[in-house]
């Protein structure tokens, strides 16, 4: 399991966030930590996951402006 902060990405994170993506190993849980903004982000997240072949395990609010989801390949 790894943690990913790309809260200093801003809106910008998900390209940084594919990259991560496609470099784990099948069975490999990575955690990413973002920043929200209005909201879309998190759909935006979700949809990259998909597309990158992983499952979303969860996705919170980690305090007012920052999100989290834990994904698994």
């Amino acid at each position: 399991m790894k943690r990913y902060d790309l809260r200093h990405l801003k809106d910008g994170f998900e390209p940084r966030m594919k990259e991560i993506l496609l470099a784990h190993k099948a069975g490999e849980v990575a955690i990413f930590l973002f920043e929200i903004g209005d909201f879309s982000p998190i759909q935006r997240s979700a949809d990259l996951v998909k597309e990158c072949g992983y499952e979303l395990l969860n996705s919170l609010k980690f305090n007012e402006v920052d999100w989290t989801i834990v994904t698994k390949k």
